[in-house]
Formats: structure tokens, sequence, C-alpha cells
């Protein structure tokens, strides 16, 4: 059953930490595994890591694959209708995995779970589900998970809402050199195709002051760039008690020492200020890349769409962005095939393509989500129609991202080593300030350095280059 969330605060995170610590003394020398599958954003990837955190500090080790692993949990997306479809087959194929090993666990959460004709399909079909929890109380994972082995029940704990943040959470980060760090929750934009903020709830921000004192702690422990995560950034800092911004944040947070780049996702046109943009375009420490979605180049999609700006304000906007940073990178998402959308309003999407010369965008085909107001709206687009316009539209898109990685040819970069390439153990990968993925011919042992690379051909989407010294050479 669902309930509001009680005001909790770091004292609750301590709470957590110490049924953490109790259930670790039963659990520690058991070698059990855990395995956490995320689909979805990156909001959802950095949730993730907190219930890695969490599994850690109990005594679960990490499994190499789900098939060996004790307790399975699936951190899920609602956004898009197959990311839900792809959990009822994972769960499918996972009832006789249960029944044969009844000590096997399985555990679900995430934007799914805040969904009532989702939990009434999993409560009917799927009862062999040990642990279901939502978005708002990742945090209270210990004590779900102590109710679970101490009642031997299912346990369901969903909530409504959420007033509070919990900080100091445990955390597993995927690297040692890069983090992501949320700066605030939910969304109150309401656009129509959109089922976020009834899953994720209303915006809440962190304070500064806690954000500022995570990025040092981050900077300390190794880490030199950092994404800001929100929903929408840049309406940051609206309902704090002291209300600040985005701008401002990040002018405090660029005077860390020791942190060399800033990133963050996601920027809603509509809020996006002059103050933001003088900020981006002064500060080296802030990455020139901007992921600014337009959704639709139709003014009269984007009313009913609830964006709250029109194809002109768009297009204003950017001109504003380029004339301030002419060499930024823009990326977006498009969503293709809204209820109503006509032959007309989709060649207003191709001229916004054409016009701003985005990098790469996410597209996406219009996805009928339960409980949205477009859901219900009449004139919803043909699947036929749909196919040819998305086709239409990468057609358009793949040639200018294709000009965009042509031109950076011959030019020089610096950019940060992430990774060895899935497909060659002799080349790292790794990003310009622009956002751009490179790889490079490195010893893997400089990953997470800086290096200098001169671009030597490009791909559609990444680029392929040489390094011009092997040394450190900072930002």
């Amino acid at each position: 059953m669902k309930r509001t969330q009680i005001k909790v605060t770091t004292a609750e995170a301590k709470r957590q930490a110490d049924i953490a610590t109790q259930l670790s003394y039963h659990i520690k020398d058991k070698n059990l595994t855990y395995f956490i599958a995320t689909f979805g954003c990156q909001m959802n990837a950095h949730d993730s890591e907190k219930i890695e955190g969490v599994l850690e500090l109990v005594g679960y080790a990490k499994a190499t694959n789900e098939n060996e692993a004790d307790f399975i949990i699936y951190n899920t997306c609602c956004v898009r209708e197959n990311a839900e479809l792809k959990i009822y087959g994972k769960l499918g194929n996972l009832k006789a995995r249960k029944k044969k090993n009844p000590n096997f666990m399985i555990a679900l959460c995430g934007c799914m779970m805040q969904q009532d004709i989702v939990l009434d399909t999993l409560k009917q079909k799927f009862n062999f589900i040990d642990i279901i929890f939502g978005t708002y109380n990742i945090y209270k994972l210990p004590e779900l998970l102590q109710t679970r082995l101490e009642t031997d029940e299912r346990v369901i704990d969903i909530w409504d809402t959420h007033d509070e943040i919990v900080e100091d959470l445990p955390s597993i980060r995927k690297h040692n050199f890069k983090s992501c760090v949320n700066i605030m929750y939910g969304c109150n934009n309401f656009c129509t195709y959109c089922i976020v903020p009834y899953v994720r709830g209303r915006e809440r921000s962190r304070e500064v002051s806690d954000i500022i004192d995570e990025v040092k702690h981050l900077v300390a422990d190794g880490v030199k760039e950092i994404m800001f995560l929100g929903q929408n950034v840049n309406s940051y800092g609206k309902n704090l008690t002291t209300p600040t911004t985005f701008a401002s944040l990040l002018t405090q947070v660029a005077k860390i020492e020791g942190l060399e780049r800033i990133r963050f996702m996601t920027s809603h046109p509509k809020d996006l200020s002059d103050e933001l943009i003088e900020v981006m375009a002064s500060t080296d420490k802030i990455c020139k890349s901007l992921h600014l979605p337009f959704q639709a180049g139709s003014t009269a999609v984007l009313k009913k769409m609830n964006r709250g700006y029109t194809k002109e304000q768009y297009l204003e906007l950017v001109n504003k962005i380029k004339v301030a940073m002419p060499n930024i990178a823009l990326t977006t998402d498009i969503i293709v095939g809204f209820p109503s959308e006509t032959d007309e309003d989709f060649k207003d999407t191709l001229e916004i393509v054409k016009v701003v010369k985005y990098v790469s965008a996410f597209t996406f085909i219009y996805s009928k989500r339960t409980g949205t107001p477009a859901a219900t709206m009449e004139q919803q687009v043909d699947e036929a129609t749909i196919k040819i316009r998305f086709n239409q539209l990468l057609d358009v898109l793949n040639p200018i991202s294709a000009q965009y990685m042509q031109a950076q040819v011959d030019k020089e970069f610096i950019i940060l080593l992430e990774e060895v390439s899935k497909n060659d153990n002799n080349i790292l990968s790794g990003r310009t300030d622009t956002g751009t993925l490179v790889h490079v011919q490195a010893d893997p042992k400089d990953i997470g350095e800086f290096v200098k690379v001169r671009i030597t051909n490009a791909k559609t989407h990444y680029l392929n280059a040489e390094l011009v010294n092997e040394k450190e050479l900072g930002v």
C-alpha cells in the first residue's frame, strides 16, 4: 500500500547504515552475491550506485553476471513502453529459477514501481518477487531487506510523496575519476507525454552547502569531472528556503580546487537563463556541451506538449547560446508522432534540426504512457506514418552529425581517458570538452588522466585519434 514519507534527515541515513551493519554479521560470511540491472536515464544509473553501496555495506559481493547472482535488483524505467515490457520478460525468465531455489532473491525498484497499474500486475502475476520499492525510498533498502529476511514474506514499500532528501548515502562509483551528483529530484513541468512528474514527484532541490560538500569530498577522493543531474537543472534552487539559481551553484562549484570539468543535464529550454549562458561562456571548467531537448518543431505541437515555448523562442535561445559560445556542441531529444502531428508539423521539426545542426540527438517514437494527458488525446498518429517520419528524421540527422565529426579531423583536443574500448583492448575511449567520444591507442594505466590527442579520422558518432603526448596535462 502506498503511503506518504515521514520527514527524514541524515540521521535516518545513519539508522539505515546501522541496520546494514547488523545484517552484515549474518551475510558477510555466506559469500552471497548481487547483480543490479539498470534501465533508463542517468538518474537511475546514479541511484543504482547508491543501491550497490548499500548492498556491499550489508555484505554482498558483486556477481560477474546475472545468472550467478544470489540477489538480483532491477532498477526500472517507465518512460518508454519497451523498457517495461523488457522487465516483464526478465521476470518471466526468473520464475523457474526462484521456484528451484527459494533462497534466491529478487527486488524491483525505480519508476515503474510508482504506477498503480504496474503494482497490480506484479501482485497478480509475479508474486514470487521478494522486495518492491520505489523512487523515493532507496535509502531504506537495509530495512526492507531486514524485514524480508526476518519475516520470510514479500515486502512492498511504495510512497506517494517525498518531502525531504536523505544525505550521506553509501555509493559505489563506476569510475574513480568522475562521478554524477544529484542536485535536485522531481519535476514540475508536467509535459503532457511524460510520466516522470508522477513517478519522481515535484521538484526538490538539495541545499547548496550539501552539494558543495559532496563535490569537495569526491574531489578529495580523486574525482576530476562531475556531472550534475536533475530532471530540469535550470530550475534548481527555486524551492530552497533561500532561493538561488543553477548559474550561482555552478559559479561556486567551479571554485573548488582540483575539480577540472563540470557537466550537467538536462536543461529545459523555457528555464535556461541569460545568467546561465554567461556563466557557461566565462567559466573554463564548465564543458561547452549542452543537452537542450526541443521535442518537436511545431509551435502547435509544443503547446499540446505543454513545453512552455514556441519554435521561434527555441531558435532565438539557440542563437543566443551560439553567439556566446560559438564552439558549443548542442544535443537534443526529439519525439516523432505526437498526437495530432501533421506532415507540416513534422517539417518544422526537420527545419529545427537543419538550422541548429545538432551533434547528436536522442530520437523517440511517441510512446503512449497511461496516466498522462497525451495518452487520451485524439488524432493519435498511425504507426506507418510515424515510421516513415522517423526514418526521414534520421536521414537528416546523420549527415549533420557526420559533417560535424569530419570537421574535427586534424584538430587537437584534451580528453579524459575513461575506459578500454569494448572492441579493442589496445584502444582507450574518452571525451572532449564538448562531449564527443574519441578512441585512441594508449596505455590502460592512463585511464583517469587527461591527455592531448590529434583527430586522425571521423565516423558518424565518434572520432579516432593519436596521442600528441602521453603525459598528464591537466585542463
